[in-house]
C-alpha cells in the first residue's frame, strides 16, 4: 500500500533534520584514503558506527575458495585486498514486510596527480551544493545515506517491519568479489538497492567488466644499433590497434539489444596503464598493458575472454615480429557479467513512487557503461536489483564531486522507499 501521506511528509522532515549529521558523517568517510587494500581502517569505523545503532554485526574475511569456486568470480591477485566485509543487521519485532539489502563500498580508485585537484583529495571540502573528495560520489554519499534513510525512521520512532542488511563491502573497483561473497555468506533479501552515483535515475541494463594483462616482449640492444632489435613499446601500441579493431566490432553488435541500441558507444575498451622498459638507452624488452573492456549482459565472461585470446593470437600470426613471440594475455580483475533489469517488480514501483514524492519528477532509467555491484544480486540471488543515487561529476577524475542538494532529494526517496518496501513498526 502507497505510505500515508502524513507519514510520508513526517519522513521527509526527519530525513531534513538529520541532513546536517549525515554530510559530517559523509565526509568523516571521505578522510579515510580507502584504495584498494587500505580499507581496514574505514571499515572499522563503519562497523563502529552500525554497532552503535544498535544492529546485529557480522565482520568477516573473504574466501578465497569459496569465491573462486563461483561461476562469478574475478581472478584473485596479489593486489587482492584482504580488507573485511562489514554487515549491520536489523531485525524486526516482527516479520510483516519484505526485506532489504543496503549495500555500498568503501574501496576508491588512487587520486592520480594530487597538484591536479582543485583541494587535497580526501579533504572533503563544500562549496555550494558540491562536495568534493575521491570516493566521495563514488559512493561514500551513497554508504551514508543507507545508514541515514534508515536513522531517519528511527528518529521518528519507527523502523522497518522487515529485516535489512546494511552491507559495507570492498573490491567494487576491482573485481566485484565482495558484493559476491556476502551471497556466499548467506544473505539475501526480496530485493536490494544500492545507491551509486546515477543522476537520480534507475540504471536499467549494465554491462559486464573484463580487465587483462598484455605481455609483450621484444630483444634489447643498445640504442645505437636499434635496427637490429625489437622495442616492446613500439610493438604494444600494433596490439592496442588489434584491440580496438575488436572494440569495434563489438560495438557494431549493439544492433537488436534495446537498452544499448541507440547508444553511440556502449562498448569501451580502455588501456588504463602501460609500462616497460629498464633504461632509457636501451631498447626495451618488456611492455606491459592493463586493460579494461566491456561485455554486453547475456555474454558469459569466460566466452568474451576467449575471443580476446583468439583476436589477439590472430593478430599476432599476420605480424612479422610477433609470430614467433606472441603476446601473453592474462585475466587479472574483474571478470564480471552484465544484466538488464526488467521493468514493472513491485520493487521498482516503490521506489518510483518515493522517487517522485522526493524530487517531484517521475523516475527515469538509463543504461550505464561501467561495473555495479548489483549484478551479483541479479544473476544469482534473481531478485529486483534497483541501483539509483545522486548527482555526480568527476567519479574516476579530478575533483570528484556529489551534489548536496541531491544527497538530500535520493536519502529522501530511499527512506520513503524502505518505510514502503518493508512496512513500519514502532522502535
Amino acid at each position: 500500500m502507497p505510505l500515508d501521506p502524513h507519514l510520508r511528509d513526517k519522513i521527509i522532515a526527519s530525513v531534513e533534520r538529520g541532513f546536517d549529521e549525515q554530510i559530517d558523517f559523509t565526509r568523516t568517510l571521505i578522510r579515510f584514503p580507502s584504495t584498494r587494500g587500505a580499507e581496514h581502517t574505514v571499515q572499522d569505523f563503519v562497523f563502529r558506527a552500525l554497532a552503535d545503532r544498535g544492529y546485529a554485526m557480522d565482520r568477516f574475511e573473504m574466501d578465497r575458495q569459496a569465491i573462486e569456486s563461483h561461476p562469478g568470480s574475478s581472478p584473485w591477485s596479489s593486489e587482492h585486498s584482504t580488507a573485511p566485509i562489514v554487515v549491520g543487521i536489523h531485525r524486526p519485532r516482527e516479520e510483516k514486510g519484505r526485506s532489504l539489502i543496503l549495500q555500498a563500498h568503501v574501496d576508491v580508485v588512487p587520486t592520480g596527480p594530487v597538484e591536479m585537484w582543485s583541494h587535497a583529495p580526501f579533504d572533503p571540502v563544500i562549496e555550494g551544493d558540491w562536495l568534493y573528495g575521491r570516493g566521495g560520489a563514488d559512493m561514500k554519499v551513497g554508504h551514508a545515506a543507507n545508514i541515514f534513510a534508515m536513522d531517519a525512521l528511527r528518529r521518528i520512532g519507527l523502523q522497518p517491519a522487515a529485516t535489512v542488511y546494511i552491507q559495507s563491502v570492498v573490491e567494487e573497483e576491482s573485481t566485484g568479489n565482495g558484493a559476491l561473497m556476502t551471497h556466499l555468506r548467506g544473505y539475501k533479501a526480496d530485493a536490494v538497492l544500492i545507491p551509486e552515483p546515477e543522476d537520480e535515475k534507475l540504471v536499467r541494463a549494465n554491462v559486464g567488466v573484463l580487465w587483462f594483462q598484455v605481455e609483450v616482449r621484444g630483444h634489447p640492444v643498445h640504442v645505437r644499433e636499434m635496427g637490429a632489435g625489437a622495442n616492446a613499446i613500439d610493438a604494444a601500441y600494433r596490439v592496442i590497434g588489434a584491440l580496438r579493431d575488436l572494440e569495434a566490432d563489438w560495438n557494431e553488435r549493439k544492433k537488436g539489444r534495446p537498452n544499448f541500441e541507440n547508444e553511440a558507444h556502449p562498448i569501451n575498451l580502455n588501456v588504463g596503464k602501460i609500462e616497460g622498459g629498464d633504461w632509457a638507452s636501451s631498447v626495451p624488452c618488456w611492455c606491459r598493458l592493463d586493460c579494461r573492456i566491456a561485455i554486453y549482459p547475456g555474454t558469459p565472461a569466460e566466452k568474451a575472454a576467449r575471443e580476446i585470446r583468439e583476436r589477439i593470437a590472430a593478430f599476432a600470426r599476420s605480424d612479422a615480429y610477433f609470430a614467433n613471440n606472441p603476446p601473453q594475455v592474462t585475466f587479472n580483475g574483474f571478470h564480471a557479467e552484465g544484466y538488464e533489469l526488467a521493468p514493472g517488480s513491485e520493487a521498482e514501483t516503490v521506489l518510483a513512487a518515493a522517487h517522485q514524492s522526493a524530487t517531484g519528477s517521475p523516475l527515469e532509467s538509463f543504461m550505464t557503461a561501467g561495473y555495479l555491484d548489483t549484478r551479483v544480486y541479479a544473476l544469482y540471488d534473481k531478485i529486483p536489483a534497483l541501483c539509483y543515487g545522486p548527482i555526480s561529476q568527476n567519479i574516476h577524475g579530478f575533483d570528484e564531486r556529489a551534489s548536496i542538494s541531491s544527497i538530500k532529494r535520493i536519502t529522501t526517496a530511499m527512506a520513503l522507499s524502505i518505510a514502503e518496501w518493508c512496512g513500519v513498526e514502532p522502535v
